[in-house]
């Protein structure tokens, strides 16, 4: 790995000579400014920029004194004001209209006289409190915007108000963001992204080389925090962010805008090479972790991010800069948006040059921790377009304080839906009356639960007993993972998630395709072995309305009981329990005129619970979603086998109705010795069997004897047609 060296190569003097902060490399001003036509594109977000901002002017500067949470009025204002600069800045550099200028030099003036007046925000909770807003956090997002606007203008304002501004403003609040705030600057953490991007490019806009080092290397300048030690340990060498793909979105315009900022002022420094070019790889990998543009909702996220973010034209713009990778083009396409920089404008003039090329969405392996050996997610992908299917595994390490207890979880998308869902974060953000918009109680009781999630669950206790530090110390095993065309799979195994009890679980889920059906199956088996007797549970969240089960639960029509106690089993209401027979373990529910039947092979005892999120929820925080759990009680150890099928078609303005029923006649599953088989027969008389040995070595071979006939295979699973087919 490229190591960079601890000290700047830069002096003041140079530093100050090259200011421009931008991420993109520029064209001369006068000749940007002369531009007559713009692409369609970069034409449409300056108008859209030139109405919020020519808005934000009618209404006058408005700078209030902090006082709300998140979505309230004052920070809100702030958030509006820190956005208006930024293109009000653009704007200036490339129309030269001195009303543009003129705005962000008065509202950089009215916060020269703000800021020094302000202590800990009077809406500080559990978070590291701000000035202007209530968590530092957005402190550091107002400081990386308020500091590319006032690069715009610095060079055009007099000398005094040019002092004002950099003593009262920023200097302040790089000195808050560095020194005051010191245990948050020198986090590995998206929080110490933003306040490291904000600080280090406030260093080379005003010469200070303090500055640039303590943003570079940390407040000790020893490279263990800062923004590149960020890069190496937040960043899996795949460039998968250990948080999950809903915070990587969020940082991922910090790390590509301050990259941006080193590359102008210390190109020396080969910040997009950094790493194998991790940066490079991270917005590629944003991008991958999404289906139908939006973001895998695993971790503490919020559902409706998509690539339509703020975040995202930004990174697409500037990584299109930086590479020239066709395939980004095709995004930007997709989003129909842009930022309004150079990059945005190169980016533009390429794409009505028709130079993009489709993304390849496609089946990949992302391997999690800075040396790619703590987990991993898995993404199994069927077809192209945003109808496609698609599997997502989540093999992966903790994800620190916005990680949930979901090891070897796994969602299932089709047709533009969420077939097997995750809940993601229990928060409604930035709505005041929800908590302030803070995260809602019920994140901790029910969102970051194991039973929340597709996740197996021991003694009805989340995984690691709900205790992120001993989360945090374990990661599973990636086993094996194959992507081929008629059969792609992903295994994974973890030993310690339940360290008190000794269970070691071990999870194979496959895409499979049968001959005969419409679209390959998904297959899920689970083996747990534990050392004393216990409850297993496996649960499915799933989306829809049921139209069939194969087995006549004992129903709860009159009053609804809760399953349990704790771990987030206090919030599911109990709607029936069946003990289903090997040819009525099924149910099927539809979903936007699609059908699904989720199947599975029943042992001894097993017992299947359907039930609803939402129990001892008060105050309506919960959504509610339905969900089937197989238990197995009083066992030492348990298999679980599963198939999700998708079939059919209902189109109820046309009154039509197609395959509504399973074409999968039976699921059956065989123990041979070490190796499991697993077979699945159609109506129409294929079978098809999934042979799986547990064994890593990809070039043994493999043979068992099943019904008679010997099936051979290479490595850890595989899929062998028994009859029919090819």
């Amino acid at each position: 790995m490229k190591m960079l060296a601890l000290t700047l190569v830069a002096s003041a003097a140079a530093l100050t000579a090259t200011p421009a902060l931008a991420a993109e490399r520029p064209e001369d001003a006068a000749a940007v400014a002369a531009q007559e036509t713009y692409p369609t594109l970069f034409a449409e977000e300056m108008a859209r920029a030139e109405t919020f901002v020519d808005a934000m002017m009618a209404e006058g500067i408005t700078v209030p004194v902090p006082r709300d949470p998140g979505g309230g009025y004052t920070h809100e204002q702030h958030k509006r004001n820190y956005r208006a600069m930024l293109l009000a800045g653009q704007l200036y550099e490339l129309t030269g209209e001195q009303r543009y200028f003129a705005f962000v030099r008065d509202m950089l003036l009215e916060y020269a006289e703000l800021y020094p007046t302000l202590g800990d925000h009077p809406a500080r909770a559990n978070q590291n409190v701000g000035r202007l807003f209530w968590q530092v956090l957005n402190d550091a997002m107002w400081m990386v915007h308020a500091v590319q606007a006032y690069e715009t203008i610095r060079d055009d304002l007099t000398a005094a108000e040019r002092q004002r501004i950099d003593d009262d403003v920023f200097r302040r609040a790089a000195d808050f963001l560095s020194v005051e705030s010191e245990a948050t600057f020198n986090r590995i953490h998206n929080h110490a992204t933003w306040a490291t991007a904000g600080v280090g490019m406030t260093g080379y806009l005003l010469g200070d080389e303090e500055l640039v080092q303590k943003a570079l290397y940390g407040t000790a300048g020893d490279g263990e925090a800062g923004f590149l030690r960020q890069t190496e340990l937040l960043f899996s060498p795949d460039g998968y962010y250990t948080e999950g793909p809903y915070y990587q979105r969020f940082a991922l315009l910090p790390f590509m805008v301050f990259a941006g900022a080193i590359d102008r002022n210390q190109p020396d420094l080969e910040i997009f090479e950094y790493r194998d070019g991790i940066l490079e790889k991270a917005l590629l990998t944003t991008i991958q972790l999404t289906y139908d543009g939006y973001f895998f909702p695993f971790n503490d996220a919020i559902r409706d991010k998509s690539l339509n973010t703020a975040e995202l034209y930004e990174g697409v713009a500037i990584g299109y800069a930086v590479t020239e990778n066709p395939a980004l083009l095709d995004i930007a396409r997709f989003q129909g948006r842009t930022v309004i920089s150079q990059a945005g404008l190169e980016m533009t003039r390429a794409l009505d040059a028709g130079r993009a090329e489709p993304f390849p969405f496609r089946s990949l392996l992302f391997t999690d921790g800075p040396e790619g050996d703590q987990g991993a997610v898995a993404v199994l992908r069927d077809g192209t377009g945003p109808e496609h299917l698609a599997v997502v595994i989540k093999n992966a390490s903790q994800g620190m304080g916005h990680g949930h207890f979901d090891k070897l979880s796994w969602q299932l998308y089709n047709r533009g839906e969420e077939i097997v869902r995750d809940y993601g974060a229990a928060r409604f953000l930035n709505i005041e009356a929800k908590e302030g918009g803070r995260y809602l109680p019920e994140n901790e009781t029910w969102a970051k639960q194991t039973v929340a999630h597709n996740a197996l669950v021991v003694n009805e206790r989340s995984h690691f007993y709900g205790d992120r530090d001993l989360a945090d110390l374990s990661a599973p095993t990636q086993l094996a993972f194959e992507a081929g065309e008629a059969f792609q799979y992903s295994a994974a195994s973890i030993d310690d998630a339940y360290p008190q009890d000794g269970v070691a679980m071990t999870r194979v889920l496959a895409l499979v395709e049968v001959e005969g059906l419409s679209q390959p199956v998904t297959l899920d088996v689970l083996r747990a072995e534990g050392q004393r007797n216990a409850t297993f549970d496996l649960p499915l969240h799933y989306s829809g309305h049921i139209m069939r089960l194969g087995f006549d639960p004992a129903r709860n029509v009159a009053e609804r009981p809760v399953l349990g106690s704790g771990h987030g089993y206090e919030h599911i209401w109990v709607d029936g329990r069946a003990t289903p027979d090997a040819a009525g373990s099924f149910m099927t529910w539809i979903l936007d005129g699609r059908f699904y039947t989720y199947r599975f092979v029943p042992t001894q005892g097993m017992e299947v619970i359907l039930g609803e999120s939402g129990a001892n929820d008060p105050n309506f925080n919960l959504r509610r979603e339905p969900l089937a759990i197989q238990r197995v009680d009083g066992v030492q150890a348990a298999t679980f086998v599963s198939l999700l099928e998708s079939h059919g078609l209902y189109d109820g303005a046309a009154e039509q109705t197609v395959e509504s029923d399973s074409q999968i006649a039976a699921l059956r599953h065989h123990r041979q010795g070490a190796y499991d088989l697993v077979t699945i027969e159609t109506l129409a008389g294929e079978e098809v069997a999934v042979a799986i040995s547990w064994d890593a070595d990809p070039n043994a071979t493999h043979s068992a004897t099943f019904e008679g006939r010997e099936i051979t295979w290479q490595g850890y699973a595989a899929r062998v047609v028994l009859t029919g087919g090819e």
